[in-house]
């Protein structure tokens, strides 16, 4: 995610998922008195009756999503949330808060820039050498590991299959990516915010669809399906057609709101596999009366639990696959611990024990999400993710940057997951020159690609359950490809999820617990908290679930 990246990438910014109602104001814009809200209403509830009882309570409808019952609301009433709370047709309102800080950063994702230089490797880990693959994929081990080298002799995937991206936004300058990129499906429901973003690029700060001014989304569109065209990489599925759902802020924070959105859109256009690497702010974990919350804070997490579980079934009943990362917060979600993270925007952090049966960590506890973990290159559960027999679905190449103990590799950039960046992102980091050419240390993980046209792409490494999940992404996408049939009405190949993730999970290689079953990770430098217990057995366990997700099985295995 992503925190620049989070829910399941581990990077240098955190992904952050608030709740926000309506575009942020343009450069120099007044401030405005009134408050946001996103409001939810109640089941069954018709939008004029819903509206009513929002200007009842005192606030002004600003836009709608009808599909899911969600409006962005403004008032300028102090008590509106509370008037909201007693209303019987509305579920609740979600304030919207700004606290002028800039965002967090994840220290997982982007380990290796942060660790001491000197005890860095150079060895690369093993990828691939397979004929007709791209110039940096003898880089890319996840690619072997998944054996999507050898599907795509099979399949490499259909133009007619649809993988919406629903992240940060995507670099489409990239020549992998520009080769594959949708221009008419992809949208921006995420405009910046500056208390977070920084200021807008654009008048209207909404930025122009086909560009990422975070770089988590391009990474991700990478992994799925960068074009095998002779430059650069190629994706798991080089041939299948991406989609941008920018729902994430530059920052790296996902709020409600454009989420909601960008489900709603990918069901409404008929997408077919959307991939969710991120968690929804400000809540780690979204409870519907944690006694350590106030009820305005209860409240807003009804609210979010409500608009999510809705928008997944809208999407999955219009036949998208949802693919998600389970997160990196090396923990059990079955088994969650007391959350010292949230509100991670809006206020100050406080301790909140997590109650298993009452709280979710959204999307990816959510209802037709496949949970996806991550392994480093030698198969392992990397340190960071999330695991557990109650939301794993299956495992998949992710990085570990700590792989490879007592190796030349431990501890190196090949540890982790190679795929496209954006060169704006890149010069803000101070790896690439305003001239272009990647400078100094970054050298070693940054690599830059041009065609005889002149156009350029650049790559680096990034570690997370965000990298692991576009793995699987991909690999359902080829699933679809291989197996979905023509949909008459909006062209395309289509195939109902349920049978994309049974697909999915019988074609899984099986993976065994490791023996200890309780992994330590102080060797490589843990505390005990990241101590592991890997329950099951070898079909299904909460390490692996299914098992490691195998492009060319599920392509070559009959249904």
């Amino acid at each position: 995610m992503s925190r620049r990246f989070t829910a399941g990438a581990v990077a240098t910014v955190a992904a952050l998922a608030t709740v926000l109602v309506g575009p942020a104001s343009s450069v120099g814009a007044a401030p405005t008195t009134s408050t946001e809200y996103t409001v939810v209403a109640e089941k069954g509830t018709s939008a004029a009756v819903a509206i009513a009882a929002i200007e009842k309570a005192g606030g002004t409808v600003v836009s709608r999503t009808d599909s899911v019952g969600m409006f962005q609301v403004r008032s300028d009433r102090a008590d509106f949330a509370s008037r909201v709370a007693a209303a019987d047709a509305l579920v609740g309102a979600a304030r919207k808060q700004s606290i002028g800080r800039a965002p967090k950063i994840d220290r997982v994702e982007q380990e290796n820039l942060l660790a001491d230089a000197k005890s860095k490797g150079t060895t690369a880990a093993a990828g691939s050498d397979a004929a007709g693959m791209d110039p940096l994929d003898d880089k890319l081990w996840g690619l072997s590991m998944v054996r999507s080298d050898q599907a795509r002799q099979v399949e490499p995937g259909d133009r007619g299959v649809t993988v919406g991206v629903l992240d940060t936004g995507l670099d489409a300058s990239n020549p992998d990516l520009a080769a594959n990129f949708d221009w008419s499906l992809s949208r921006n429901f995420a405009p910046d915010l500056t208390d977070v973003d920084g200021p807008c690029e654009v008048a209207s700060c909404l930025d122009p669809v086909g560009t990422d001014d975070g770089g988590h989304g391009t990474h991700v569109a990478g992994t799925i399906g960068a074009a095998a065209n002779g430059f650069g990489i190629s994706g798991v599925a080089p041939n299948v057609t991406l989609v941008e759902l920018k729902g994430g802020q530059d920052s790296g924070y996902f709020f409600l709101d454009p989420v909601v959105n960008s489900l709603v859109h990918a069901g409404d256009v008929g997408l077919d596999v959307v991939n969710m690497s991120f968690y929804v702010d400000p809540w780690l974990y979204n409870c519907t009366a944690n006694p350590a919350d106030s009820p305005e804070a209860q409240a807003e997490q009804q609210v979010i639990i409500e608009a999510m579980n809705r928008a997944l079934n809208y999407a999955h009943d219009r036949g998208v696959t949802l693919v998600g990362a389970l997160g990196n917060n090396h923990e059990d979600l079955g088994k969650p611990r007391t959350d010292f993270s949230s509100p991670d925007y809006g206020a100050p952090a406080y301790p909140r024990p997590i109650d298993n049966s009452t709280c979710w960590d959204l999307p990816a506890e959510g209802p037709h999400v496949i949970g996806v973990s991550a392994l480093g290159p030698s198969g392992k559960k990397a340190d960071f993710s999330n695991y557990g027999l109650e939301q794993i679905s299956v495992s998949a190449p992710g990085g570990w940057f700590r792989d490879g103990y007592g190796t030349k590799s431990y501890r190196t950039d090949a540890n982790m997951i190679l795929s496209a960046y954006p060169l704006k992102v890149l010069q803000e980091e101070g790896s690439v020159d305003k001239n272009g050419n990647v400078v100094g240390a970054a050298k070693s993980f940054v690599f830059k690609e041009c065609t005889k046209a002149g156009a350029c792409g650049y790559y680096t490494y990034l570690q997370g359950t965000s990298m692991a999940s576009p793995h699987a992404a991909g690999v359902a996408s080829l699933i679809v490809s291989r197996f979905g049939v023509t949909d008459p009405a909006k062209g395309g190949l289509r195939m109902a999820p349920g049978q994309v993730e049974k697909q999915l999970y019988q074609t899984a290689a099986e993976h065994a617990c490791p023996e200890p079953r309780l992994q330590s990770y102080t060797r490589e430098g843990r505390s005990a908290e990241f101590d592991a217990l890997c329950e099951g057995d070898e079909e299904f366990n909460g390490f692996y679930g299914h098992g490691i997700v195998d492009a060319y099985a599920a392509v070559t295995t009959p249904m």
